[in-house]
């Protein structure tokens, strides 16, 4: 119909354009004022005024030159409406802006994900319930669409992921830059794993990395990774030494290094998988789940037995909420599948149900304290405090505490109560270590690195971002985490310069340290000799020493 319409209009305005060449008493269609072309030159015959077109045809044919390409009209796109789109990764797809360079990085990446297709399952299996609402966020902000699969690299869309530098939450932010991008952190509520709140910050904060880096995705991306100031300095250093300043440029670490190429290799999964032969799971591209604000705190056992959807269900769409109920301050938001969402609604309008949380009130006996209180009900001190508006530690006997506590068996909060204690298990673990950045050298290998610290090459690997053992070369940087003495509060470090005689052994043995500790100190190769005058950093217990 297209192509029919203007064939028309070009005969026309053809036939007009030659006319007005032909003719030396009228004035050549292509130059008449529109205004003189509605109607036919009196002059002609009713014949001849065929040949001229109307101001509208002609419009229409200018219009036309911008739809033809060498001579061919240039069909209307048949590229479905985004809501056209039953799978969501498809939907995705159909806006990526990004190049995808095919280097070193991507390839040995996307070559990873690409033979490990069950990953990509489990994947796709975690973000369904939240990977509508993260697409909806990035088309409003007008951002990347690439940004929608970064919690894959982040976290696997885990909102329970908690990482060695204790990030947490399926954007994995760290507690400080959580607090300035206005995740709530107490003893109730972890906003960091609150999936709505964390993606809206994380947006926020990928936005402002993007302006504060003049505009550079892919610098913002990184600099997601391991903070602007870094990707800034990296930034400057290249500029005193007039070089590029875009991210494949830049002297990251290693980690950051493979983080873009992470991203960038999901991208061209995604965007050439029947190549790839890759299957995205179909995940359905409408909204599953929907809000529900209770207004006030709320018991989740309680919010389950309303909605009728089981409890642990319930806390893995909620695992912003630390304990068995809402922060009494807020938020009291429950994500929930609409029928459920509907339901809870419907529940809570009637006037006689409540789904607020049971207080006992406790009085105050002789020797009582805040912290003997909240340790006897698990509970902190800081909650005793806000329920009872008590500004200090001062308490009386005989005086009464609100003390809050579940609706039900505590052992219905089992998913809540054992995520807590992993975290908790985490947190001791990550308290006891220190981080080390260690460069590869000439004749390193997994194993060799491995040995030196003590460690595993698993662990090694899931330091550094599942990193290959044949994808290491010298220059790379390594994360290491090393476990600290449990005498850490002796420790000191000191600078030994290396006198004629000494050797590592003897240093070792002179302040008590091993002479592996010595090598991963320093960065030293085991066949090196060090020479009088060499300076050894050295972490020593000054109480043995």
């Amino acid at each position: 119909m297209i192509g029919m319409r203007y064939s028309g209009i070009l005969s026309i305005f053809g036939a007009a354009v030659l006319t007005g060449c032909q003719s030396t008493t009228t004035v050549p269609v292509s130059k008449q004022p529109l205004e003189e072309m509605t109607t036919p030159v009196e002059a002609q015959t009713s014949q001849e005024a065929q040949a001229y077109a109307s101001a509208e045809d002609v419009l229409n044919a200018l219009t036309l030159d911008t739809l033809l390409v060498d001579g061919k009209l240039q069909q209307e796109s048949t590229e479905p409406a985004l809501e056209d789109y039953n799978n969501l990764w498809m939907r995705i797809r159909s806006q990526f802006s990004f190049d995808i360079p095919q280097n070193r990085r991507v390839v040995t990446q996307r070559n990873w994900y690409a033979k490990n297709q069950k990953y990509l399952n489990r994947v796709a299996k975690r973000a369904e319930p939240f990977l509508y609402f993260i697409v909806e966020e990035i088309e409003r902000r007008n951002m990347p669409m690439e940004l929608a699969l970064l919690p894959i690299v982040e976290s696997a869309f885990d909102p329970f992921a908690y990482s060695h530098g204790r990030a947490s939450g399926m954007w994995q932010f760290i507690s400080g830059t959580g607090t300035r991008y206005g995740l709530k952190q107490n003893w109730w509520y972890d906003g960091r794993r609150d999936v709505i709140a964390s993606t809206r910050a994380a947006l926020d904060y990928l936005s402002f990395l993007h302006k504060t880096l003049d505009g550079d995705w892919m610098n913002a991306i990184a600099a997601y990774n391991s903070g602007e100031g870094r990707v800034l300095r990296a930034i400057k250093k290249n500029k005193r030494k007039h070089l590029p300043t875009d991210f494949w440029s830049l002297d990251l670490p290693n980690e950051t290094d493979m983080y873009v190429p992470k991203l960038l290799a999901l991208v061209d999964l995604l965007k050439r998988h029947e190549e790839f032969k890759m299957t995205w799971p179909q995940i359905a591209n409408h909204s599953v789940v929907e809000i529900v604000d209770t207004k006030r705190q709320t018991d989740l056992s309680v919010v389950a037995d309303l909605s009728g959807y089981a409890i642990d269900d319930l806390y893995k769409l909620n695992p912003g909420y630390n304990q068995w109920a809402s922060d009494p301050k807020g938020p009291h938001t429950f994500l929930l599948p609409k029928k459920n969402a509907a339901l809870l609604r419907s529940k809570l309008s009637d006037a006689k149900l409540t789904a607020r949380p049971n207080w006992e009130r406790y009085t105050i006996r002789s020797g009582d304290s805040l912290n003997k209180i909240a340790v006897k009900f698990k509970t902190t001190v800081a909650v005793l405090q806000s329920v009872n508006n008590i500004k200090g530690n001062m308490i009386r006997e005989g005086g009464t505490l609100l003390i809050p506590v579940a609706a039900k068996d505590p052992k219905r909060y089992q998913l809540v109560l054992a995520s807590k204690k992993k975290v908790a298990k985490q947190l001791k673990r990550t308290s006891g270590t220190s981080r080390i950045d260690y460069t590869v050298k000439k004749g390193d290998s997994f194993w060799k690195i491995a040995q030196k610290f003590k460690i595993s090459t698993k662990q090694l690997s899931k330091w550094n971002q599942n990193k290959l053992p044949k994808q290491i070369r010298p220059g790379d940087k390594l994360v290491i985490w090393k476990t600290k003495s449990k005498n850490a509060k002796t420790l000191r470090t000191i600078t030994y310069k290396v006198r004629s005689g000494d050797s590592l052994a003897r240093i070792a043995k002179k302040f008590k340290i091993s002479v592996n500790d010595i090598l991963a100190w320093n960065q030293l190769d085991e066949k090196q000799f060090i020479q009088p005058g060499q300076k050894l950093k050295l972490h020593i217990d000054v109480t043995r020493s």
